[in-house]
């Protein structure tokens, strides 16, 4: 890594949601950039010559204080125009408390809910199973097992449970994973698991979707677990507190809704 790209991921992790999730995978590849104004190539090539070898996903020219976002992966950071200046962190409007930051970046990080292959998910109905989640988690990720305990108070909820182990943080997460998947009632063999330890006997040699699961958290840039995606195609690593979960099932609900109705 050299010295600059290791001075921005220093600026990011200011930022990061360690706090919640674990995030050691590499980032994918960005997708191709919409065509820039004169203007914004010219600040993008101000950011590559601090910067050597970023991957810019984003950049444009903000409504606040003549400041340009740009989006590293899935990291939003602003700068002047001369690129004098690099600001980490989120930006609010003061009036309506919203959080712009939070708000773009989920539209640029958005998915298709109805593209996601819920087959390869462990499904879980809880009450009128009416809202909808996508959870990528990691068997032996102590963050997961947080989100597992708050999904307990969660009620009217079909959560979709996508096997993501992590190799390099928890060697034996893939075994696990695959004698869950291969028991009879898998919602039971998770839920057994997160609660006692206790795994299925059984030698974890049927077909799994891990492989595929992986290729689409790859897809779809996850790049920590938990990372939850909920019915509007909003993606949010991390363990939510309870209240926040509560929240995030509402908005999202009435976004999908909405968006539902002006199609």
């Amino acid at each position: 890594m050299n010295r600059s790209i290791a001075l921005l991921a220093a600026l990011a992790l200011a930022v990061a949601s360690a706090a919640t999730a674990q995030s050691p995978l590499p980032r994918p590849a960005a997708k191709a950039a919409a065509p820039l104004s004169a203007e914004a190539q010219a600040v993008r090539k101000l950011v590559l010559e601090r910067f050597p070898g970023a991957d810019i996903r984003h950049i444009a020219k903000t409504a606040y204080a003549g400041l340009y976002e740009v989006m590293f992966d899935d990291q939003m950071i602003y700068v002047d125009p001369r690129v004098d200046y690099v600001f980490v962190g989120s930006v609010y409007d003061a009036k309506t408390k919203t959080n712009l930051t939070e708000r773009k970046s989920r539209e640029l990080n958005r998915v298709a809910w109805g593209d996601l292959p819920l087959d390869l998910a462990i499904k879980k109905v809880k009450g009128t199973g009416a809202r909808k989640l996508a959870v990528f988690s990691d068997a032996d990720c102590p963050f997961c097992a947080r989100l597992e305990e708050t999904l307990k108070g969660v009620d009217d909820v079909t959560i979709y449970t996508f096997l993501y182990p992590i190799d390099q943080l928890h060697p034996d997460a893939a075994r696990k994973s695959r004698l869950i998947w291969c028991a009879p009632d898998r919602v039971k063999a998770w839920d057994e698991f997160f609660a006692s330890g206790k795994l299925p006997d059984n030698a974890g040699t049927c077909d799994t979707p891990i492989a595929a699961t992986a290729a689409l958290g790859q897809k779809l840039k996850v790049t920590a677990t938990p990372t939850l995606v909920f019915a509007d195609g909003s993606v949010v690593p991390g363990a939510l507190p309870a209240a926040n979960l509560e929240a995030e099932l509402v908005r999202a609900e009435t976004e999908a809704r909405k968006t539902a109705s002006a199609r």
